[in-house]
């Protein structure tokens, strides 16, 4: 009965919204790290919560069902989500990944998949012709992350997953943006699908987590393995923030997508902001393929100044959003890539992907978007009048 529900539905009426012990609401968090067997030929379907959590394994079942997946597995942090999955690959096989990816996973690509003998090609995915060129015997994964952070580079999820496919390769895809709410990858032909639960799906900046849903039950039971030797499990007080985060995950986005609209259209009139990237604006490059394969252009833009000076003085003066590294939450969030997001991308890296020293990204709470307008309007045209010299 609960599939033909919705998604919005299903976020709040699944197999875990009564207790069946004691009818209670929200689903209960059992702290235990080990449970009594009662026969010694046969153990439970608990036996040591590293293993499985009834907490953990109840939002591990709701994220499955809302990204169309068969199992899902719950992590410490998104990036403990992309390191296990990682794991899947063997010495000698070869990444094609996502040129402007997030810095963290940069990094483990670069700097510790390398240690084991796991080869890597970054390639603008907006460019099917290159990422055919980047096609070695060894190719065993794509990698895509769209869109991209922090320039939302949109990459036709689809097509990647039909090259991977021809050549016998896994397709992972970072769905941290956009969550399943707007964007299903695995029905799109990916292998396993991404998050970092620390942003949207868990929304209100108070719990670090990580997602992994997989199509294939053979693949989820080799992720499971490695879930289990691995051991980067979520604790079952973040689960349970997590499942709490996104029973409001569709009002929340939705204002939030809204609001990022507006507000990129708005970025787009001022003289003083040089470029803005957002897949919702009709002159960016894959608009079309955003709107084909997403229900929405999502809640993150990145907008670039004209100079360092007017950076600073941007980031002194407005007054609405936070100034954090991180993004998804009810609050809105101002970023500096170069020394948050990708501090760990040299700058040289950086620079050859567009990612500059004046760029800055913005995820869009659930602020009065007029409120946040008139905020950044202000700290402009302040600077305009009284600029600051570096």
């Amino acid at each position: 009965m609960e599939n033909d529900f919705s998604f919005e539905t299903k976020l709040l009426h699944n197999r875990h919204k009564i207790d069946p012990a004691t009818g209670a609401v929200s689903v209960p968090i059992q702290h235990a790290s080990t449970f009594h067997q009662f026969d010694i030929d046969q153990f439970g379907k608990y036996d040591y919560s590293r293993s499985l959590n009834p907490t953990r394994e109840a939002l591990e079942e709701v994220i499955a069902d809302l990204e169309g997946g068969t199992k899902g597995f719950a992590f410490s942090s998104g990036m403990a989500a992309i390191s296990t999955a990682f794991l899947l690959l063997s010495q000698n096989d070869h990444v094609i990944i996502t040129e402007d990816v997030y810095g963290g996973t940069f990094r483990m690509v670069t700097e510790v998949l390398t240690r084991y003998g796991i080869e890597h090609t970054f390639v603008d995915m907006t460019n099917l012709e290159k990422v055919k060129q980047a096609i070695k015997p060894n190719t065993k994964l794509f990698y895509v992350e769209t869109p991209s952070n922090p320039l939302l580079k949109v990459t036709d999820i689809s097509a990647i997953c039909q090259l991977a496919k021809q050549c016998g390769a896994l397709t992972f895809v970072d769905n941290t943006f956009l969550t399943p709410a707007h964007q299903r990858p695995l029905e799109l032909g990916a292998d396993v699908v991404l998050h970092s639960a620390t942003k949207f799906l868990s929304g209100h900046s108070d719990v670090v987590a990580g997602l992994a849903v997989v199509k294939d039950e053979a693949l989820g039971k080799r992720l499971g393995y490695l879930q289990n030797a691995f051991g980067a499990i979520l604790g079952v007080q973040d689960a349970w923030l997590v499942l709490r985060g996104l029973k409001t995950l569709h009002v929340r986005l939705e204002h939030s997508v809204k609001s990022a609209q507006k507000i990129a259209e708005f970025l787009q009139t001022q003289p003083l902001v040089k470029n803005v990237y957002y897949p919702g604006l009709t002159d960016h490059p894959q608009y079309d393929l955003q709107h084909k394969q997403a229900q929405s252009p999502g809640a993150v833009l990145s907008f670039e100044l004209q100079d360092e000076a007017l950076l600073r003085s941007f980031i002194a003066k407005v007054k609405i959003p936070v100034f954090a590294v991180s993004l998804g939450a009810v609050e809105s969030i101002l970023s500096y890539p170069a020394k948050m997001s990708h501090a760990s991308m040299p700058e040289s890296e950086r620079l050859q992907r567009g990612i500059s020293n004046t760029l800055l990204r913005l995820s869009v709470g659930l602020e009065n978007t007029d409120d946040l307008i008139a905020d950044f309007k202000s700290a402009l045209q302040d600077h305009a009048k009284n600029p600051v010299e570096v």
